[in-house]
């Protein structure tokens, strides 16, 4: 076999880190661009954050520090005063001085000025954490009668119970954990589950609605909604225990014939039932609202649409004066000029990146502006169907790019705060030959109207569904409407069945 080299020319499309970081920041959202922002800052000594108030053309201090260093016309008046300075700040006050440093009142002085706005705390600083589940259920543990070993063993029950209330931990566990018998954690559960909320410490939803139930039994007003009947007390215990799936399927005749009893008696236990809550826990579960602020703002002006970023709360950066000048004096190429010059590189790169990132942002929603201009100025009904493809040919680039800027992006817009994924969507096809398709956002929109306004007696079925929107001119099969359903969080026909109260 005979060994040999060859000479071969080819060509090859190679992502420079340069060109993978400028991708990243153009998918990356507006908090996530601010801390690769502020990192940058930390990282690079040529990156510097302008002031708000601080236009771009003023000198800044380092820029004056600067050109004192390259000065060589300083006078020794100068020269003194700056060492007198030096010399007075080196100097150790002595006791008798600090009467002096300070104003004479400056003991009584908190008494007599009047507080500012920056003196009185933030609004952060005001704000007080609700209760949650946990802290209020250790709080009526303190008040219980156990002993403090006890108190121990519900602490840790306590603190295994999750969001809803419910004990999803074996208790068996937890008895090894904490090196007791299996019934003496029975019994430290058995003393929570008396605490309020009921239903607090189950460990299925069975057990939770039975506490519940059983606390309506010791309620007189849970008497008075159920009539203070031994027999509607068991039937309600025994609808829990045995007949949950069928309640969930509104099959409330079937219960009745099964255990011989009439339907009004099954109804009325079932309106007891439905007043029970299945997550105990739930009152105290608050979840933090994110606040989304807007990449763009599109507002109509004189007629036409304008298209205005966002950059409020973003840091603006530019190269620092001082490391300019610096490179431009600096005729040494030693390990600092080529420090600098790679801090250079990448703060221009970074510039260019952020630049190129804002206009690929404006190119993107003004294209879908024009895409959508009517959803803007009459709503979700004249919403189009569009596809990346689309905006990517109209905008000259390609559909991955479309993709990334339109990731986490936000617009406010006459409609309200919309994701830029929003105005993607397909099509549905209308009934007229010739006819325009209709987004699949607009038919989700007609499905949630019909089912709002349906008679809670009789729901509508998917099929039912089906034919009104026919009716309207639109054509969809059944399979449809249910994934849009399902979408929607809307439950099945059955599930949606509300009997009439008594």
């Amino acid at each position: 076999m005979e060994l040999r080299l060859d000479l071969r020319l080819t060509q090859k499309l190679v992502m420079t880190p340069q060109l993978q970081q400028a991708i990243k920041l153009l998918q990356l959202s507006r908090l996530e661009l601010q801390q690769v922002l502020s990192q940058h800052l930390l990282e690079n000594p040529l990156l510097e954050e302008i002031s708000p108030d601080l236009d771009e053309t003023e000198d800044t201090p380092n820029e004056t520090f600067s050109e004192k260093e390259e000065g060589t016309g300083e006078s020794e008046g100068s020269e003194e005063s700056t060492e007198g300075e030096a010399t007075t700040f080196d100097e150790p006050l002595s006791p008798d001085g600090w009467d002096d440093y300070f104003e004479p009142d400056w003991q009584s002085g908190l008494n007599k000025a009047p507080l500012t706005d920056e003196e009185f705390p933030s609004y952060e600083q005001t704000l007080t954490k609700p209760t949650s589940l946990e802290d209020h259920l250790l709080w009526q543990l303190r008040l219980s009668s156990l002993d403090e070993h006890d108190k121990a063993l519900g602490a840790m029950v306590i603190g295994n119970l999750d969001e809803d209330g419910y004990l999803r931990t074996p208790l068996q566990e937890i008895a090894q954990d904490a090196k007791v018998p299996l019934e003496k954690m029975e019994a430290i559960l058995g003393h929570i589950q008396t605490f309020d909320p009921p239903g607090v410490g189950a460990r299925s939803l069975v057990e939770c609605l039975l506490i519940q139930l059983k606390h309506l039994q010791q309620d007189p007003i849970g008497e008075t909604v159920m009539s203070g009947s031994a027999e509607q007390q068991a039937l309600a215990e025994t609808l829990i225990q045995k007949y949950l799936p069928e309640l969930q399927k509104k099959r409330y005749a079937t219960v009745a014939k099964e255990l011989g009893v009439s339907l009004d008696e099954v109804c009325q236990a079932v309106h007891v039932i439905e007043g029970l809550e299945p997550k105990p826990g739930r009152p105290y579960f608050s979840e933090e609202s994110q606040i989304i602020v807007p990449d763009v703002y599109v507002f109509k002006n004189e007629g036409e649409w304008v298209v205005m970023l966002n950059e409020d709360g973003l840091p603006r950066v530019r190269i620092n004066p001082y490391y300019k000048r610096l490179m431009s004096h600096d005729e040494d190429g030693g390990t600092t000029r080529a420090y600098l010059e790679e801090k250079m590189r990448a703060a221009q790169w970074i510039l260019r990146s952020i630049d190129q990132r804002n206009k690929t942002i404006l190119k993107v929603v003004k294209s879908l502006v024009k895409f959508q201009e009517p959803f803007l100025e009459k709503g979700i009904q004249y919403l189009k169907p569009l596809v990346l493809r689309q905006v990517a040919e109209d905008v000259g680039m390609h559909e991955s790019t479309i993709s990334r800027v339109t990731t986490n992006k936000y617009m406010y817009c006459p409609q309200g705060m919309l994701e830029l994924k929003f105005f993607f969507n397909a099509g549905i096809q209308r009934a007229e030959p010739g006819a325009e398709e209709l987004s699949s956002l607009t038919v989700r929109e007609m499905i949630r109207e019909m089912v709002s306004q349906e008679n809670p007696a009789r729901p509508l079925k998917d099929q039912e569904i089906v034919l009104r929107l026919r009716n309207r001119g639109i054509v969809i099969a059944r399979r449809t409407v249910a994934k849009y359903r399902a979408e929607l969080n809307i439950a099945p026909a059955s599930q949606r069945k509300r009997i009439p109260s008594a």
